[in-house]
């Protein structure tokens, strides 16, 4: 199974991608570039199960109540017939729905939850058929790293560096290797501690990524950590104990944020790689209105369909 976290990708190849404008005047770098990168993965991956993830909210009420600042740095000022919103660039805006329509039309599942980000999506669908088939989770998200799973071959592929055609592939070792910490769990409790400006989360004042991996793998979890604290352990003192003390309030909030959701109400749609275009005349369509044959003749080849 092949899970995309759509909303990464498609930035990425907007800003990516050189600007290319499309017979309707319309820009579709972002488009062309989703539809390469789906090509690559699937012809390199060859997926049975393909699914298209997606941010029905992209700062879910649940995570905002927990911590106010999550991604509050990103948050667009509305207009005066608007609500508040992401920031997204107005030439990338455009395309997110011809996109929809893409997917459509090729018949790749596209799934979004009402309150849950696609990475939620992605956690429940991982969850569900752990065990069940290997599964790669394609994405520039390094808070997807906590579902890595070898036991239930489930790792993501991620793409901030390589991009889709050179990603490095994220299992048990490469976390080991790269951060410190053995498992998917682990990654997160040191998530949690480290923090991430990119996401608003502080993370406690002066625990850096390192100090937070070796709290992690010496107790275990954050859990033990924090028990640790609480029974006057005597290897966390000074500088430490006092910071950690201090994050209190922070620590009790922030694993309901860092956590991906694996529970959320993922609806049970057919999820297989297409074996036909769904929607040839809205392909055809989308094709002539943007420029766009090439992108889809290079889907279909990779997916083998005639």
């Amino acid at each position: 199974m092949l899970l995309l976290d759509s909303a990464s990708l498609y930035f990425r190849a907007f800003f990516g991608v050189p600007e290319v404008v499309g017979p309707s005047g319309v820009p579709t770098n972002a488009v062309r570039g989703l539809l390469d990168m789906i090509a690559s993965l699937v012809d390199r991956g060859r997926p049975t199960h393909l699914v298209a993830c997606w941010d029905n909210d992209w700062r879910p009420a649940f995570r905002v109540e927990a911590i106010p600042s999550y991604k509050a740095h990103r948050v667009a000022e509305p207009g005066p017939d608007e609500l508040a919103g992401e920031q997204v660039p107005e030439a990338l805006g455009v395309q997110v729905p011809i996109i929809v329509d893409a997917l459509t039309a090729l018949g790749i599942a596209r799934i979004g939850v009402d309150g849950y980000e696609a990475d939620d999506v992605i956690g429940t669908l991982a969850t569900q058929f752990s065990g069940r088939m290997p599964v790669d989770i394609v994405t520039g998200d390094r808070d997807l790293f906590q579902l890595v799973d070898d036991a239930n071959q489930v790792r993501v592929v991620y793409t901030a560096r390589g991009g889709v055609r050179s990603p490095d592939l994220v299992d048990e070792a490469f976390l080991a290797e790269k951060y410190g910490v053995g498992t998917g769990p682990a990654y997160a409790d040191m998530a949690v501690l480290r923090g991430d400006t990119s996401d608003g989360l502080p993370g406690v004042a002066g625990i850096g990524e390192k100090t937070a991996a070796k709290l992690i793998t010496t107790y275990g979890t954050l859990e033990a950590v924090r028990a640790a604290i609480a029974d006057g352990d005597p290897a966390l003192k000074g500088a430490q104990r006092a910071r950690l003390e201090a994050a209190a309030d922070y620590l009790d909030a922030a694993p309901r944020v860092v956590a991906v959701a694996k529970d959320a109400a993922v609806p049970q749609i057919d999820l297989t790689a297409p074996t036909s275009v769904a929607d040839p005349a809205l392909m055809s369509k989308l094709a002539v209105e943007h420029g766009l044959t090439s992108s889809f003749d290079r889907v279909i080849s990779a997916l083998g369909i005639d």
